[in-house]
């Protein structure tokens, strides 16, 4: 006599099922991270305005050099201004050092107190 031996069926349903579950995940969507704002830093504060030439007398917490952009802010002072004309001791500089008081030409009137950031 024989015994029957009977054939189990394969598992290939869950091997469908996983990939079919694959298939049918959404994709997930990141959320862009907010993370606090960017404070500037003062690169400079005005230390005196001359009206009749528009000159500010600006003391520079770092080099600044000729060209670059400044952004003067005070209390009813905010303006974006590129630094063309600089002089120290009535002679042009290229470069301003850190420490030293700068004469820069400025568009617009500026008050003693008023800080200046680097502009980007």
């Amino acid at each position: 006599m024989k015994k029957k031996v009977s054939k189990k069926p394969k598992k290939k349903s869950a091997k469908k099922s996983k990939k079919a579950v694959a298939k049918t995940k959404k994709a997930v969507v990141k959320k862009p991270k907010v993370g606090k704002p960017k404070v500037e830093k003062p690169i400079g504060v005005v230390t005196h305005f001359y009206t009749a030439i528009k000159v500010a007398i600006v003391k520079f917490k770092k080099p600044v050099k000729s060209g670059t952009a400044l952004r003067v802010k005070g209390a009813t002072t905010d303006f974006t201004m590129t630094a063309n004309s600089m002089q120290y001791d009535h002679k042009p500089v290229l470069k301003a050092p850190a420490g030293k008081q700068i004469g820069v030409k400025v568009p617009k009137r500026v008050r003693e107190g008023d800080e200046v950031f680097a502009s980007r």
